[in-house]
């Protein structure tokens, strides 16, 4: 247990953060004149294009290797949109307060893309500068 938040306590605390973000109800705050439209999704996206990219890190450190295998990467980006979706389908049944949107699942997967083709762009460019 110790070893998993060792590796992986950065993006085991980002994911709960995105949970409690997700779920929060935030009033008349939402409507401010701060937020320009699109802004939900523009955060959507980021907040999981840095839970992959945070993953990958711990996956890095965990195994030592030279290299991270692309299946890994793949399969944590597509852990990642289906953690989006239950997030969305809780806000939808549950957290009555929030809108659970397909737009909304849509920015999440877009940002988990984002962060595995951002892992898989540095490591072929980190490969290509040792030889």
């Amino acid at each position: 247990m110790k070893t998993l938040f060792k590796y992986y306590g950065p993006a085991i605390l980002w994911a709960l953060f995105i949970f409690v973000m997700c779920t929060v109800h935030l009033g008349k705050f939402a409507e401010s004149s701060i937020f320009f439209p699109g802004f939900d999704k523009l955060v959507h996206c980021g907040f999981f294009f840095v839970l992959v990219v945070f993953y990958c890190n711990g996956l890095i450190r965990q195994q030592s290797a030279p290299y991270l295998p692309y299946k890994d990467i793949i399969l944590f980006a597509v852990i990642a949109i289906a953690y989006g979706g239950a997030i969305e389908l809780l806000q939808l049944l549950v957290f009555t307060w929030r809108d659970g949107e397909w737009n909304d699942l849509f920015a999440d997967a877009v940002g988990a893309a984002m962060g595995a083709f951002s892992v898989l762009v540095t490591f072929s460019a980190l490969r290509y500068v040792k030889k």
